[in-house]
Parts: C-alpha cells; structure tokens; sequence
C-alpha cells in the first residue's frame, strides 16, 4: 500500500491552500481517482477530500444556470430545469454510468477523470501518458476503441466522459480557482489535445479547483438529444457520441447548431466545422452528411477503428434527423 495522508477542506479557501502543495489530489466521489490509486497508476501523497464544497444548482437571473462542482451526477441529470432546459446533459449523464456510480460520482470528478485506454491501466505496457517518454503501445496494438482525431504518435487515448460532450455542444464555462484568485475558461479549452506531452490532459494550474460549471441560457437547447454507440446495451464506454442541439426555422432551414462528439479523440470534440457547414443551410439528409463528411476529413484512423469514421458520419446523421423531426 501506497501511504497518504487526507484532509477535508471546509471551504474553497481552504481547499485551494492544500491542493497547491507537491503529490496533492482533489477527491470527489472516487469513482476513477480511487481506481487508479488500486491500480498505482496514482500515487497521491495527500487526498483534499472537497465533497463537501459547491454542491447546489442555482437558476440565475440572467437564464444560465450555476452547478457546484461537488454537485453528484445524479442530482444534475435529475433536476428539473437540465431536464427542461438542457435534456443533451440529462441523457448523456443516464448514458455515462450506472445509478450507483451517478450517485457517487461528482460533476468536478466527472470532468477530470483520466482516460480508460487498456494500456494506460496495464504497468506492463508502455504508455506516454503515465510514463513521459515511454512510448504508446497502443498504436500499434489493440486500439478499436481509440482516437481518430486530434490524436499524435505520442498517444491515441480518448477522453472518456459522456457528460463533458453534453456541457461542450451547450458552451459550458468552468469556474476555477486557486490560492491566488479565480478564473473561467470554455470547457472546450480546459482540455488539451495529447501532441508531444499526452501526460499533460488540462491547462489547469498547479493546486487549481474546478468549483462549479456554468450553463449559459441557451433557449434552442429544449430541442436536443444525446446518442452514444456502444459494444453493449449495459453500461460501457463510447466508440462514438453525439451530443447535439438543432434551431430550425420555421422554412427548415438551420437557424443555429450545436455539435460535439465523444469516443474519438483525447478530449470532448466540439465540431465546429460541421456547425459552420450546417448553419444557413436546409434541414435534410444530404447538408446532414456533407457537414459530417466534412467535420471528418481530417480523421485519421489507426489499424483497428477505421469503423468510426463511418460510425461517426452515420451517428451524427441520425440524430441531426431526430431534431428535424422534432422541429417539423
């Protein structure tokens, strides 16, 4: 067993002053955290338990709406206004995992758990991303289920949170802070593309606290919809998602679009080409395709997952078509 030391901050403050010191590791509900600790993937030399911080969801003035960092999974899937609101967020949570992880499992967490490549758990295997330097074995090794975009020869991994697709297509802001102040950043920016150091998965700082995330209103979003791809009907993890919000107007054209994909790349994939293609444009099968063919261009597939590219295009198509016919 790996000693450690805990603590549990009573406030961010006190929180943030923990989490800055060398081998510190925030704790949410543990779900992934404490796994690879099992595992000795991590190795913290102190756990700064912050469950008990920013755990309300908070409707505001201006029509956005504020979610506590600690707040559980399945409060937020449950609440009545992500349900109305924002249904993409609800659906994705009910897809991410079972009931009693949901329960655990804590929006913060959720966000930065880390990727469930085979060869980042296997010691045995070299990996870039627990060892810097290493090597990736799975480029050339059993990689059905990796990235096909924004990957580098320095790893392959995907991200794997269905929940952070949801909060990327509605332009979710994340509130952080650390001993020295408090910042926002889009959710879209808070995670890197691997290129030359994968071991590097955000831009957050050194002791930095994610504390709530930030809904902006967003009236198009009651319109739409979640749809994950998976090996097995039970819980499990996405080769492909789609997290998507359709504006139709009322000559069926698309007023606004919002897209992201999951299951294909080192971090929740916001496909902004594909929702420039789309804007302006009819709500019909073929500008559906076109402006997936055209999110996709630059995949790039490894030995065993070029499967995802067509599943991807035939994914984003068919919740596109779900939305329009909704809208008509």
């Amino acid at each position: 067993m790996t000693p450690f030391s805990y603590a549990r901050a009573g406030d961010t403050t006190a929180a943030t002053h923990l989490g800055v010191a060398a081998g510190a590791k925030y704790l949410g509900g543990g779900t992934n955290l404490v796994d690879l600790m099992r595992e000795t993937i991590e190795r913290p030399d102190t756990l700064v338990d912050v469950t008990g911080l920013s755990r309300t969801i908070e409707e505001r003035g201006d029509g956005s709406l504020m979610i506590g960092a600690a707040v559980r999974n399945t409060a937020v899937a449950e609440h009545r206004a992500v349900r109305e609101r924002y249904p993409v967020l609800a659906r994705a949570i009910l897809a991410g995992a079972s009931g009693q992880i949901r329960n655990m499992a804590t929006v913060g967490g959720n966000i930065l758990q880390r990727t469930r490549c085979l060869y980042f758990y296997d010691d045995a295997a070299r990996c870039n991303k627990r060892t810097p330097g290493a090597g990736c074995d799975a480029i050339d090794g059993f990689n059905r289920a990796h990235a096909i975009l924004g990957a580098s020869p320095t790893c392959v991994a995907t991200h794997p949170s269905d929940m952070c697709v949801a909060l990327a297509a509605l332009g979710a802001v994340v509130h952080l802070e650390n001993a020295t102040g408090a910042r926002t950043m889009p959710l879209v920016d808070l995670h890197r593309l691997p290129a030359g150091r994968p071991e590097v998965e955000t831009l957050l700082e050194p002791g930095e606290l994610i504390t709530a995330i930030e809904l902006p209103q967003l009236p198009c979003a009651v319109r739409s919809t979640y749809r994950k791809v998976r090996d097995r009907a039970s819980y499990s993890f996405a080769l492909v998602s789609v997290a998507a919000v359709l504006d139709r107007s009322d000559d069926g054209m698309v007023r606004d679009v919002r897209l992201a994909l999951g299951g294909v790349a080192h971090k929740p994939w916001r496909a902004f080409t594909a929702e420039a293609a789309l804007r302006g444009r009819p709500t019909n099968e073929a500008c559906f395709r076109a402006a997936a063919e055209a999110e996709l261009a630059d995949a790039a597939p490894l030995r065993d997952n070029g499967f995802k590219i067509e599943l991807t295009r035939r994914t984003i198509v068919a919740v596109l078509n779900e939305l329009a016919g909704e809208a008509a």
